[in-house]
């Protein structure tokens, strides 16, 4: 019954995703696009079946290496099985292929921690210690929680006393985190109600990464529904006064779309600049400051890589996306 349901879920994803995009109809300009994707991870190396990645993330650890954190579970999809998160490591951004280590994380079904599954992990660094969020799900769907687990050398994860960190609905997951002035912003992916509404973008904040606030709303779709929906992996970044918010799938399950605000508060749909063909994109960039944009999902073998082009006029302006750690490119 659940490989049946959720076969039926990702059905329904894209019928959202196709709904969404005729909704808005076309961009009025391209202020960012993408090149040739090269694969760069495999999850099946080593394994019997084949394996898949969905919404992950990159990080360097203390050593200067690349980390990358995802959900993964071995085909056919069964997203509510995915219970491991996977983890990979390169010494270049586009190493070919990434060396598989031994899962991240697995799911904690015992009290206190009550988790149903492990999505789409997000990691940042703050004073040497790494912080994970993930979606740890629950029973009920209008109360999916998002968990912390801190590191101090990316290999091993504690579960934070304080979990959840948000508590929200319908699926609230894929969290996204960024520092905005004085404090943490922490992007995801829910509903206008808990029980189901309108596809949106929610985000709490924080001043210390353990106790965050009540939620408000960034982004909202014309498209409505309860799971899956065009608003998920929400990513953004920050080019000067500028802010780019990555979200999808749009237009297909392997369809990114790209709105620009002049606020990190808030986006609309009519200030689309930019669809990029990947599903659950995220943004990273090399030791030459050169910029790139990831894909993966079900049925796609693994993680790919792209070079990722700014067309907005600024050269090397501020933003959040680091450039990688000499030492190691």
């Amino acid at each position: 019954m659940r490989l049946k349901t959720t076969f039926v879920w990702a059905a329904a994803s894209l019928v959202v995703s196709f709904a969404a995009i005729e909704a808005y109809g076309q961009q009025a300009e391209t202020l960012v696009r993408s090149g040739e994707f090269v694969k760069i991870y495999d999850p099946s190396v080593g394994e019997e079946e084949a394996w898949y990645i969905n919404d992950h993330c990159f990080v360097q650890g203390p050593d200067g290496r690349w980390n990358l954190f995802g959900i993964t579970h071995e085909e056919p999809l069964d997203p509510a099985d995915e219970d491991n998160l996977a983890h990979a490591t390169a010494e270049k951004l586009l190493q070919q292929p990434w060396d598989k280590q031994p899962f991240a994380l697995s799911v904690a079904t015992e009290a206190p921690w009550n988790e149903q599954h492990l999505w789409a992990p997000h990691v940042i660094e703050q004073d040497g210690l790494y912080y994970m969020y993930y979606c740890a799900g629950d029973a009920d769907h209008t109360e999916y929680k998002i968990h912390l687990a801190t590191s101090t050398d990316l290999k091993h994860w504690e579960r934070h006393a304080k979990n959840p960190m948000v508590v929200d609905g319908y699926d609230a997951r894929d969290p996204f985190l960024m520092r905005v002035d004085d404090q943490w912003v922490m992007y995801y992916t829910a509903n206008s109600r808990p029980e189901g509404g309108n596809h949106l973008v929610a985000y709490v904040t924080s001043d210390d990464l353990l106790t965050w606030s009540e939620r408000k709303i960034a982004f909202t779709d014309t498209v409505s529904g309860t799971f899956g929906g065009p608003c998920e992996s929400p990513f953004v970044v920050r080019r000067g006064a500028k802010y780019y918010l990555f979200i999808g799938p749009r237009g297909g399950y392997d369809g990114t779309d790209v709105f620009v605000s002049d606020s990190p508060y808030g986006w609309e749909l009519e200030n689309l600049v930019g669809h990029i063909p990947a599903h659950a994109a995220e943004v990273v960039r090399d030791a030459r400051g050169d910029w790139f944009v990831s894909r993966c999902g079900w049925g796609k073998g693994g993680v790919y890589l792209a070079p990722l082009t700014w067309l907005d006029g600024q050269e090397d302006p501020e933003t959040n996306i680091a450039v990688a750690a000499d030492a190691v490119e």
